[in-house]
């Protein structure tokens, strides 16, 4: 039972943890869509935003991106920690102009 509890645990601080990960690259998306295009920003768009390199593999997971558009990015993160199987800790966050909803896929 120990073991279990430890490692439903540390299950929910690695989700914990990428979802912090997660929220942080929406903030940098809504930044880049904010910002004007002169000083190297979409202009009211996500066309154009990508994940920082050093932030696609962390300690905690990997981001990509799974579609995005004028008015929205959709990233995706896997962590490195497996709950059932082969199945990872996933974290879907979709980033509008001002506002993002996160959904646990696993």
């Amino acid at each position: 039972m120990g073991i279990n509890l430890f490692r439903a645990n540390a299950i929910e601080a690695k989700r914990n943890n990428v979802t912090n990960e997660l929220v942080n690259l929406a903030a940098m998306a809504q930044q880049y869509y904010l910002k004007p295009r002169a000083l190297g920003g979409g202009a009211r768009s996500f066309v154009g935003w990508s994940i920082p390199e050093e932030l696609k593999l962390t300690a905690n997971g990997n981001y990509r991106i799974e579609t995005i558009g004028q008015d929205s990015v959709v990233i995706i993160g896997t962590g490195n920690e497996v709950v059932t199987g082969n199945d990872s800790v996933k974290v879907k966050i979709s980033v509008g102009a001002t506002s993002f909803k996160t959904i646990v896929i696993n």
